[in-house]
Parts: structure tokens; C-alpha cells; sequence
């Protein structure tokens, strides 16, 4: 699939998911698809739950839903984090109600549920811990690998990345 021409956000935040950051990032490059991270600040350096390193080229600040054809939140307890921000949980709720590309794995349904009420009446999965979070922000909670509800893409773990990324291809090449 080719993508170029494309823009998407990736999140990030300390103690985030390597897998979940790096494979859809590198996913989505190799598709042909300008990817940026966004994080609380620009040039700041956040580390993974294993301390591999990833620089944050925005912030919340810089950014708008208007700069991005969609976003991907990876999981880990980097959500926890992100979803402090008001722009971040601004930014992921204007590129829902822009009908662009909101994709979120494992922990990262955190940041869904503090979206600005996103998550009602919508179909997701996410992490099993977080299910009643998820539940409790207006969403149908299933135990699938994946879950496609227009343009949100939602999965529960790095085991599920190879779906979830045909996933959120289908939906921004769609």
C-alpha cells in the first residue's frame, strides 16, 4: 500500500511500549507515509519501559489535527502520562471528530477514554486491565485482536501489531 503523501502522529511518553511505537512507526515509513512524534515537549528525549530512547519532533503545542491524516497511541504506561496533557487528549479528540485515523494498543485506550467522550457507543479492545476503564468512557468492549469502528483502530497487545497495522493501513488508505 502506499501512503506517501500521508502524515501521522505517533505519541509518546516515558515507560511507552517499544514494540508498539517502533513497528507501527517503521510500518508506516516503509509504507511510504511521513510519521512525526508528538510528545508533552519538543526535542525531549522519552524512554521505553525497557529505556530505549525516542525523541518527541513536536509537542502538543506545535501540532493540530489539521497537520495530521491520523495519530497512533502505543501502550505501555505511557498513556497514563499523555493523557495529562489537555492537548493531547484535544489533539486525539479533533482528529476523531475529523473522521481521520485514531488508532490505540494495549494501555493506550487510557488516552481514549479522557478524549473528550470519544469512546461513546463506539467498539474497542484494548488491554484486559483496562476494560472497565474503557466500559466506564461509553464503550462496547470486546476480546479481539483487533476492532475497527470507522476510523478508530483498537488492539490488546504487541501480539495483536500485525493486524492492527493492516488494520490502521486499511483505514488511511481507504
Amino acid at each position: 500500500m502506499n501512503l506517501k503523501g500521508k502524515k501521522i502522529a505517533i505519541l509518546v511518553d516515558n515507560v511507552y511500549q517499544e514494540m508498539e511505537l517502533w513497528v507501527p512507526l517503521y510500518r508506516l515509513q516503509e509504507a511510504g507515509a511521513e510519521t512525526v512524534t508528538v510528545g508533552a515537549v519538543a526535542g525531549q528525549t522519552y524512554t521505553s519501559k525497557l529505556g530505549y530512547p525516542c525523541v518527541a519532533q513536536k509537542s502538543y503545542d506545535q501540532v493540530s489535527a489539521a497537520d495530521f491524516d491520523g495519530l497512533i497511541v502505543p501502550g505501555g504506561y505511557a498513556p497514563d502520562h499523555m493523557r495529562r496533557h489537555a492537548r493531547c487528549t484535544r489533539l486525539v479528540a479533533d482528529i476523531n471528530e475529523q473522521g481521520k485515523l485514531v488508532a490505540a494498543i494495549c494501555h493506550a485506550g487510557w488516552v481514549l477514554c479522557s478524549a473528550h467522550g470519544m469512546l461513546k457507543g463506539r467498539k474497542v479492545t484494548s488491554f484486559f486491565a483496562i476494560k472497565d476503564d474503557m466500559i466506564n468512557a461509553g464503550a462496547e468492549w470486546v476480546d479481539q485482536e483487533v476492532v475497527v469502528d470507522r476510523n478508530l483502530v483498537t488492539s490488546r497487545k504487541p501480539d495483536d501489531l500485525p493486524a492492527f497495522m493492516r488494520a490502521c493501513l486499511e483505514v488511511l488508505g481507504g
